[in-house]
């Protein structure tokens, strides 16, 4: 069995090194140190902030296990990384330095030479971002042979099932034109957020749509997420925009997405789109994530979120979604994981790559 301590120590020593996305040297400075003492060099690969590690020419079939080394910024009153009975806090305890401790641990306990599969293990920068500025990227063009991936799997929170596939995601930002007047006298002018009236009530009583694919649930949403407009409190705006959040489910092509929120505005709002993310594949028939999801212990789930699942889909490799982490923490204030499911996560992957 693995020692729930011994991971929840590693992890408490991975919170105690601020790693808020922009700002992951620090921590990938500690990750290169720790493979450096494991790994020979030239299994070693660093680009930017981010690390490949493990063989790049072995004939065994790779396995990647990947984790990103940044979090979001933390909230006003978050306490320090601390351990609290079998509960471990701190910013990223779930979203995902426990995770970061389970593939360190593996690494170091797997007689990695002697597995069936060659293990490769991701650690990268800038997930919390942007998709084009994620350092996925940047390691996979140095890094050709990933493409040739029998599997992966990303360790982010799942609460111990595996979520398979991935929701596509794009921005668009809706601009809304008027015509600027004395607030006193409106009909003089135009008011652009009156304007915004209509499309906005219409998403409010808009449902989510079900869309199965595979067997899996996915629901396709949009949402208004920021707003911004006016010029003084005395005049009637001219122009506001809101930024739409578009969640679209596995097999809807980015232009097809881009084509529903275009049908959605009608040509009521000038549109500019941003940050599009693909969708990920649905991988539970790879033979690879059936014995995890058999290891898992629970049926397996819609992932109902981007991950960097969509990225390897880009290259034609199997990924899910399986980590220790929780789902409702992830982002929270006083973030935190337990103890135990670290201990787990590690027991059903040193499983799923002593018997892959």
């Amino acid at each position: 069995m693995a020692d729930a301590a011994a991971l929840a120590q590693r992890a408490l020593a991975l919170l105690a090194i601020p790693s808020v996305i922009g700002h992951e040297e620090a921590l990938a400075n500690h990750v290169e140190a720790w493979a450096n003492a494991r790994f020979p060099r030239e299994q070693v690969l660093r680009v930017g902030h981010s690390l490949a590690l493990g063989r790049r020419d072995d004939p065994r079939p790779s396995l990647a296990l990947v984790g990103h080394l940044d979090t979001v910024p933390g909230h006003e009153g978050d306490g320090p990384p601390r351990l609290e009975g079998d509960r471990l806090f701190g910013l990223g305890a779930s979203d995902m330095k426990g995770a970061l401790a389970v593939m360190m641990a593996l690494a170091e306990e797997l007689p990695l030479g002697a597995l069936p599969v060659n293990l490769r293990l991701l650690f990268y920068e800038r997930e919390e971002g942007p998709f084009q500025e994620s350092g996925l990227g940047p390691l996979f063009a140095a890094a050709p042979e990933l493409s040739t991936l029998a599997f992966a799997v990303a360790l982010e929170p799942t609460d111990g099932a595996v979520q398979v596939g991935c929701v596509g995601s794009l921005h668009a930002a809706l601009t809304f034109s008027g015509k600027a007047a004395h607030s006193a006298r409106p009909w003089q002018g135009r008011n652009a957020i009156h304007a915004a009236g209509p499309l906005l009530a219409e998403l409010d009583a808009r449902e989510r749509r079900e869309v199965k694919v595979d067997g899996f649930p996915y629901f396709e949403v949009m949402s208004v997420t920021l707003a911004k407009g006016g010029r003084a409190r005395n005049v009637v705006p001219d122009a506001f925009e809101v930024n739409l959040n578009y969640r679209f489910a596995p097999g809807k092509s980015l232009q097809a997405a881009q084509a529903d929120v275009l049908a959605l505005v009608g040509g009521r709002a000038e549109v500019r789109f941003s940050d599009l993310a693909p969708s990920g594949k649905v991988g539970a028939s790879n033979p690879h994530a059936r014995r995890l999801i058999a290891l898992s212990g629970r049926p397996a789930e819609a992932k109902q979120a981007w991950t960097d699942v969509a990225r390897f889909s880009e290259m034609g490799v199997d990924a899910v979604n399986f980590g220790p982490g929780e789902t409702g923490q992830a982002h929270q204030r006083n973030e935190s994981a337990s103890v135990a499911a670290l201990a787990n996560s590690f027991e059903a992957l040193s499983r799923l790559l002593r018997g892959a």
